[in-house]
Formats: C-alpha cells, structure tokens, sequence
C-alpha cells in the first residue's frame, strides 16, 4: 500500500450542517440563562443561592463565547431562531416548571432536573464541537477555537451539572419526606 492510500481523506466543515446545530445551541443558551435567572430568583435566601448565581453567570458567558464563534465561522444567528430564543425566555422568566418559586414542590423539583437536561445538552455541544476541533485548527485565516478552551468548556459543564444534581439530591427529602 501506498503512503498516499494509508492517509485519510481531508474533511472539511460542514457548514451547512454546523451553523444550524450552533444556532439551535445559541437559542437553548439563551433559554438557559433565563431559567438559570429564575431559579436564581427561586433559591434566593436558600443556601443554594450562590450556586444558581454564579451558573447563571457561567451560562450566560458560555453563551457569549458561543455567539462569537458562530460569529467567527461567518454566520449570524437566524432571525426566527433568535425570535425563538426571545419568546422561550420570555416563557422562562415567568419559571412555569415552579411558578410559585417554592423550593418544597413536585414543580421546584421538575425544575431541577430540567436544569440537568439542558446542562446535559451543553456537553453535548462541546463534546461534539471537540470531535471536530482538528477542523477548526486548519481553516483559512487561522484557528476558530482552541482545543482547551473547548476541554475547559466540557469540563466545566459537567461540574455544573454535578453542581445541580448536589442541590437536588440534597433538597428532595424537603420535598418528599414528611
């Protein structure tokens, strides 16, 4: 065999294929800042308070790095997916999953772990964008990301969300014990 048959073929970014799944990212990020935001407002005075503080503010930078990087790849977040994000934000502050803002309900309890899922979503995100990093090192004009920031960005999702599965974990027996 050749060395040339040995070599893999050179990929290149599916942009038509990433952006979408970035924007549809973009739009959960926001989403995710407002329920972070309203379970802020949920646990305030709560020993968790702090928790929820400092992950809104985690999030709502995640979602600033990713912004920049769909920005980078040379796109702009869709209008009716960014309209999307608006509305669902919107939906979020108002906290449906806990409405009451009770930290003693089925609901605050929903509420948790639907923090979980879209944490869980976000890992997703960076493990993903990380099997594709080595592309992003080779485009025209230079790296669009760095394969540690992406490391730090996974690895920082996964310490939010054991942070989350600590407080829930934590607070069910308030919920559910009598």
């Amino acid at each position: 065999m050749t060395a040339a048959a040995n070599r893999s073929p050179v990929r290149q970014l599916d942009l038509d294929t990433l952006l979408p799944y970035l924007d549809l990212h973009l739009v959960g990020a926001t989403n995710g800042v407002r329920l972070f935001g309203a379970a802020e407002t949920a646990w305030a005075g709560s020993p968790h308070a702090e928790d929820f503080a400092r992950l809104r503010r985690e999030i709502s930078e995640e979602r600033v790095f990713l912004k920049r990087l769909i920005k980078a790849l040379g796109h702009r977040p869709g209008v009716v997916k960014m309209t999307l994000a608006r509305i669902l934000s919107a939906v979020a502050r108002v906290d449906p999953l806990n409405p009451a803002r009770r930290k003693d309900t089925a609901g605050a309890q929903l509420e948790l772990e639907a923090l979980q899922s879209l944490l869980k979503g976000k890992e997703a995100l960076w493990s993903t964008l990380l099997a594709v990093s080595p592309v992003f090192q080779d485009r025209p004009g230079g790296a669009v990301v760095d394969r540690p920031v992406l490391e730090r960005l996974l690895d920082s999702s996964r310490r939010q969300q054991e942070t989350v599965a600590r407080i829930m974990t934590a607070t069910a027996p308030d919920r559910f014990l009598r």
